[in-house]
């Protein structure tokens, strides 16, 4: 059964509604177009046409750029969501400390959303963070714990990460776990937000294929769950990492935070995805760098992924199709790696020919 979600009792509920908590702007400011503050800017984000990287396909395929959200990624909208309903249930208050386990952009999204709202804030995270991330966290006044060494039993970091919230919610009294992994507020936000803005966009064609890169799943849930209400026949398609435990027990490393995930999530659907594809971390890296060259865009690992995966299912999408490939985050967080020369010679070896051919090549 698809998940239910308490999103779907209030769908046609507005931005003012989804963000209960937020300060209306003055009123001697209501002739500009102003949002009442930086959380107002999440969402929104454009939809636009891949004419280049698809140029050559028989289909037309969009791109939903989520790295344009204030925070830098899907992620500013669960982490808005989530908080903003604690507060107004009174779950936490001024005196709360906010935890949550991420290397990755759900920790900046948080750390975005508790800076703006005074709150506390501790992120665990691991050694495979990136040295932006880190910078983006302290700036935003976040406290850093590094899990460093993983769980015994799986051998794996986000497990020793959750024991490690455990100990600390038993130690602080006055603590919230943000819990990414299971809040039905991280599906909701993208059933009441996410999905609707791709539909409205596409101004009345239909979605025939949505690619969407999976981590918690709050993503890939609330957008099923939403096309399943409103009788959509979109072919969903989960973008997987090889190795992670989302859709399979086979266990690799990997390599780029954010895709995949070393749990199955609870948020995980149990239907309605046409087709799972697991890639590996060399496919995301030519898929973002491929992407920065063809069309200009500067997107995280996870983005890539996607538009690589769109491209290996190229021949089962009838011509004619619209594909929308939702891209979670952009690339300045992996200067260092992802778009290092050096780390992918180190890392995945020879690769760069892959996207050394010129643009119309591709």
């Amino acid at each position: 059964m698809p998940l239910i979600d308490p999103a779907r009792e209030s769908d046609q509920a507005g931005a003012s509604e989804f963000h209960p908590t937020r300060a209306a702007p003055d009123a001697k400011l209501k002739n500009f177009n102003i949002s009442g503050g930086i959380l107002g800017a999440i969402g929104g984000t454009p939809l636009v046409l891949l004419e280049k990287h698809f140029a050559s396909s028989h289909f037309h395929c969009f791109a939903k750029l989520e790295g344009l959200n204030p925070g830098g990624s899907s992620k500013d909208r669960p982490s808005v969501a989530i908080i903003e309903r604690a507060l107004q249930t009174g779950e936490i208050d001024a005196n709360t400390l906010i935890i949550e386990a991420s290397s990755g952009n759900t920790g900046v999204g948080l750390a975005m959303v508790c800076a703006y709202h005074g709150l506390r804030f501790r992120c665990l995270i691991d050694p495979k963070v990136t040295s932006q991330n880190v910078d983006i966290l302290l700036a935003y006044g976040a406290e850093i714990e590094m899990i460093g060494h993983p769980d015994q039993a799986t051998s794996e970091l986000l497990p020793a990460k959750l024991k490690r919230i455990e100990v600390i919610l038993q130690h602080e009294g006055n603590s919230f776990w943000v819990n990414q992994y299971a809040s039905r507020e991280n599906s909701g936000a993208h059933y009441r937000s996410t999905i609707k803005e791709i539909l409205r966009d596409l101004n009345g064609r239909a979605l025939d294929y949505l690619f969407i890169a999976t981590g918690t799943c709050g993503t890939l849930a609330g957008c099923l769950d939403y096309l399943a209400d409103h009788g959509h026949a979109t072919k969903v398609i989960a973008v997987d990492a090889l190795g992670s435990q989302i859709f399979s027990s086979d266990k690799h490393n990997r390599l780029i935070p954010g895709l995949g995930s070393a749990i199955c999530p609870k948020l995980t659907p149990t239907e309605g995805v046409h087709k799972i594809l697991h890639l590996t971390a060399t496919d995301c890296v030519i898929g973002c760098r491929q992407l920065a060259l063809s069309e200009a865009i500067l997107a995280g690992g996870s983005s890539g992924g996607v538009v690589t995966a769109v491209k290996q299912l190229s021949s089962e999408i009838p011509e004619g199709s619209t594909v929308v490939a939702l891209l979670p985050d952009r690339g300045e967080r992996y200067l260092d790696t992802i778009y290092s020369d050096e780390w992918v010679q180190s890392e995945l070896g020879d690769i760069a020919h892959h996207w050394t051919k010129t643009v119309t090549e591709y």
